[in-house]
Parts: structure tokens; sequence; C-alpha cells
């Protein structure tokens, strides 16, 4: 069993100075911590995996393709591989767990 805990990861992350920590790979899928602080512009290009956004903690909208939504603590995302997504109008640190399918990178 690989289990985790959410302080600890965002510990890791933080200390790493990244924005995007990647703490599960398996052979279909990887996960990660992803944060942005409030007020800061997500550099994401789109992806070539499936995924699903967990978030954490935080609130943003998010646009995927041309829809948008607010989401917060509890808000669950999918975004198909290779469509345009970005979080913007980030108004609360987005903490935001990722599922990518088949691994990423």
């Amino acid at each position: 069993m690989k289990a985790f805990r959410l302080d600890e990861l965002e510990a890791e992350r933080a200390a790493n100075d990244g924005a995007y920590l990647q703490f599960l790979r398996e052979r279909n899928m990887s996960v990660g911590l992803y944060a942005l602080d409030a007020g800061e512009l997500d550099p994401q290009q789109p992806h070539q995996q499936d995924e699903v956004y967990f978030v954490v903690s935080g609130r943003a909208s998010i646009t995927v393709g041309t829809e948008t939504t607010q989401v917060g603590r509890g808000s669950v995302v999918y975004v198909p591989a290779g469509v345009a997504h970005k979080f913007h109008h980030i108004t609360e640190d987005l903490r935001v767990m990722v599922v990518f399918s088949p691994p990423e990178g």
C-alpha cells in the first residue's frame, strides 16, 4: 500500500520551489499536487493525457476549451487530453490534486 498525507506533500512541494509535485507514478496513471497562489497566472499548456483535478483548497475559475466554471474545495474537473485549460481569477491560494492517465511525462 502507498499512503500519503496532504500536509507532508505540500511541505515537500514547497521545499522544492515548484508549483507541481508528482508523488505517485504507476503503469496507468500518475498523481501530483499542483499549487497556484491567489493572483498567480497558470502557465499550463495542453497535456497528452486525460486529467482529473480535485480541488483540495482555494477558489478560482477554470476554463476548459470554451467552457468556464468556478471551482472551490471539493470541486472535481475532467480535462480531456489535448484540450487547452487554465485556472484563472484565483482568489484564494489553490491546491489541486491532479490525476493523469496514462502517466504524465
